[in-house]
């Protein structure tokens, strides 16, 4: 009975990770994708205006 109780934290951790990948698969483009790669391109034009900025300040 022991073995049991060596083997079941290991498969319980194995089943919870197989179901996390397997939402974070399934969680990826769809209907949210174009929101998501607009947040994205926001933040990135955010922070190469940001450096633009800086570097004309400098110069």
């Amino acid at each position: 009975m022991d073995y049991v109780s060596a083997l079941l934290p290991p498969i319980v951790m194995a089943a919870a990770f197989i179901a996390l990948i397997r939402t974070i698969v399934k969680t990826q483009g769809g209907a949210n994708k174009a929101k998501e790669d607009a947040a994205v391109d926001a933040a990135l034009a955010r922070t190469e205006g940001a450096q633009r900025a800086v570097a004309g300040d400098s110069s």
